[in-house]
């Protein structure tokens, strides 16, 4: 069985590679140092200190591995590399609430990259799985915690 692509923008994929890179030259060294000077405190059966950074190093481990394996199965994107109307991963929508007819600006991205406050939602998210697929001017009903939410398409654009 084939391992499942990620998709991720070049930005997303950047990030990524900066977290790895500090998590394996900054990090793991760091804690190496750590359960160096907790071993010389004695006895480690009964070391604290020595067993605390000997979990934060699994920890670490792990958080590596996972990174590794995203970027393996990484596949870039490049919203402004792509056109049309029709939504799809990258795309820059803007949308209007039916009832209040307030409008929002956000990107759809990768998991990685979701970041509310920057209007980039992950593809995973309800909202951005109603409006993959849909066009300009369309009208979505968008199924949240909240209960079902309308809105309109006004906007499609791939921007970098």
């Amino acid at each position: 069985m084939a391992a499942e692509r990620e998709p991720m923008t070049p930005r997303g994929h950047q990030a990524l590679k900066e977290r790895l890179y500090h998590l394996k030259e900054e990090e793991m060294p760091k804690l190496s140092r750590e359960i160096g000077r907790a071993r010389e405190l004695g006895d480690l059966s009964e070391n604290a200190e020595y067993h605390a950074a000997k979990d934060k190093q699994g920890l670490l481990a792990a958080q590596i591995r996972d990174l590794e394996d995203k970027l393996a199965r990484a596949e870039i994107i490049d919203p402004a590399k792509l056109s049309g109307t029709r939504i799809i991963f990258g795309a820059t929508v803007t949308i209007e609430d039916a009832d209040s007819g307030e409008r929002q600006t956000i990107q759809i991205v990768g998991p990685d990259e979701a970041d509310t406050k920057a209007n980039k939602i992950s593809y995973t998210a309800p909202l951005a799985r109603a409006l993959i697929g849909r066009e300009q001017d369309d009208e979505v009903v968008v199924t949240t915690p909240r209960g079902k939410k309308g809105c309109l398409i006004m906007k499609v654009e791939y921007l970098s």
